[in-house]
Formats: C-alpha cells, sequence, structure tokens
C-alpha cells in the first residue's frame, strides 16, 4: 500500500476500540493513484454531533457537570467538516487529475483539544478571559480519564503529522479548516463555564459583543511573522469576496504557538493557510447550547469560493 496515512490510520484509527478521526481521500477520475493528494484538509475541531460527545463521555470515569454537554455544543466548530469535505469535492471535480485529503478529528475538544500542543505530563488547566483554552480542560481530574484522552490526542496527533508530511512535504497545500462563534465573547474556561456562557450570551448583553468577520484567514504570529501560503491567503480573500463574504486577516486571532496548527505551518512554511468562517453563515440559526446541523446550500456557498482559491494556488 503506497499511502502512508493509511497505513497509520489503519493503525490509530480506533483506540481502545474507538474511533479517533475520519480520514478519506478523495481522487479525480483522472489521479494518479499512487500519487500523494495535492492538498489536505485538517479539522481538529471535527466532532460536531451529539453522538461524539455522548460516546467519549461514556467512556469516562470521572464526575462531570450534567451542562457540560451545552458548552459543547457553543464550543465546537459546527460546519468546519461540511465546508472541508465540500471543498474536496470540488476540487477533483474541477480538476479529475488532483486528489484531496480530509483528516477530520472525531475527540470533543470539550475533552481534549486536538488543536493544541499538548506533552505527555499536561496538567489539565483553567484560562482566564482572553486566553488560549487549555488542551486539557479542568474538569479532567480522573487519572484514568487523562490517560485515556492522552492516548487519543497522540493517535490523532501521529495521523495529522503523517498527512501533513505527505502532502505538504511533496508540495501540496495544507488548510486547517475551522468555525467561530458570531461573536467574541471572553470568559474564563474554568468550572463555571456554562454558567460564564449563558450570563454572556443573555439576550440583553450578547449584542454588546463585538461581532466577528464572515472569515477569517489566520496568517500571523503574535509576533506578525507570516506563517500562511501568500499566494493562498491573496486568492482565498478574493474568491471569497467576490462571492459577498467578509473578510479579514488575524482580526480575532493570531497563529498561538500553543496550537498544533502553528506547528505545521513553522514547518510548511508558505504551504498553509488556517481560516475560520462564522457559524452563523453556515446554519438556517445559531442557537448556542444546542446541536446545530449545517444548511447544504450555505456550506456550497463558502465551498465554492475557498475551492477556487486552492486551486488557483496549486502549482
Amino acid at each position: 500500500m503506497n499511502d502512508p496515512i493509511r497505513l497509520i490510520a489503519g493503525v490509530v484509527r480506533s483506540s481502545g476500540g474507538r474511533q479517533v478521526c475520519d480520514v478519506e481521500v478523495l481522487r479525480g477520475t483522472a489521479a494518479d493513484p499512487d500519487a500523494p493528494p495535492d492538498v489536505l484538509f485538517e479539522v481538529s475541531h471535527g466532532a460536531t454531533r451529539s453522538m461524539h460527545f455522548d460516546d467519549l463521555r461514556g467512556q469516562l470515569r470521572g464526575d462531570y457537570a450534567a451542562d457540560l454537554r451545552e458548552f459543547f455544543f457553543v464550543n465546537t466548530d459546527v460546519g468546519a467538516p461540511e465546508v472541508a469535505r465540500a471543498v474536496a469535492r470540488r476540487i477533483v471535480q474541477a480538476q479529475p487529475r488532483r486528489a484531496a485529503l480530509v483528516v477530520c478529528c472525531l475527540l470533543p475538544r470539550t475533552f481534549v483539544d486536538c488543536n493544541r500542543r499538548v506533552d505527555r505530563d499536561t496538567i489539565p488547566a483553567a484560562s482566564r478571559p482572553g486566553e488560549m483554552t487549555p488542551g486539557l480542560p479542568p474538569w479532567i481530574r480522573e487519572p484514568s480519564d487523562r490517560e485515556l484522552l492522552l492516548q487519543r490526542y497522540f493517535a490523532y496527533r501521529d495521523v495529522v503529522t503523517a498527512a501533513f508530511e505527505w502532502v505538504c512535504g511533496n508540495g501540496g497545500l495544507g488548510l486547517f479548516v475551522h468555525t467561530y462563534a458570531p461573536r467574541s465573547v471572553d470568559v474564563p474556561v474554568d468550572e463555571n463555564i456554562v454558567a460564564n456562557l449563558r450570563a454572556a450570551w443573555a439576550p440583553a448583553r450578547i449584542e454588546t459583543w463585538p461581532l466577528r468577520a464572515d472569515v477569517d484567514l489566520i496568517t500571523h504570529d503574535p509576533d506578525g511573522r507570516l506563517l500562511a501560503s501568500p499566494l493562498l491567503a491573496q486568492r482565498a480573500t478574493a474568491e471569497l469576496e467576490a462571492a459577498g463574504f467578509e473578510v479579514k486577516q488575524n482580526a480575532t486571532y493570531s497563529l498561538h504557538p500553543v496550537t498544533l496548527a502553528h506547528t505545521f505551518a513553522e514547518r510548511f512554511a508558505k504551504a498553509t493557510l488556517c481560516l475560520e468562517v462564522r457559524r452563523d453563515l453556515l446554519l438556517a440559526q445559531f442557537t448556542p447550547f444546542q446541536e446545530m446541523t449545517p444548511e447544504p446550500a450555505k456550506v456550497e456557498r463558502v465551498a465554492a469560493p475557498l475551492a477556487a482559491a486552492v486551486l488557483a494556488a496549486l502549482r
């Protein structure tokens, strides 16, 4: 078998009998079956359905607040897996010699954040308002739960590391696909997270928080260093704006060194792009604290210009 990502996925796809990620290779009708994919879409916060939360929660032994499920719904990247797959499909349909790889994490960031640099000795911790949310949140107190979550985290990290080596290491592009809530709400991630968020999202208060851009391209680190493909960022801005979206760069976040995306962007300079799409643009209605399902037509409205941008940036 010539696809290293399939070899690794065959080993770590199930960890303790449980799935850690979806790995999908999409090849055009004229694509070389042995060639590396041209583009990788990594969705590190791809656990967006209630079943993802319920499945992992059912394997943990610790005592967890009943309303933690509500935090999962408001804090996961609803629509990101659908956007990634829609862009990948469009690329291989438009240019049948192309291939795309989609890696979608299925571990809820409520318990472990697979877009963080986590070490074997990482201790669960809270974060203050405005800080990056932790890799392991403070409610992970049971040692066996911490070990299980670290096992799954490193299984996923192995897969996505191999994916970037396979694609970007052979001259392809890598996109980190995320979605974010409509407004920037800064609250501490601690034992009172749901109460804090409910207060922040109260009707009388919600409009006091800044409204985010339709799409934010995360191209620079906190020191202003470029960690993205300039051509891909330029084409994404042009195509998305032509489609009617407001596009900014680093308006809400920068590519922080604590993120795993930062690691891959450093490793493959000028071959990646991290982006955030506003979730409410992918939904009939944004309903925090409840499960949300993207609307296919709205997903395609975002996917079409992104696919055009990727195709323009591929050599």
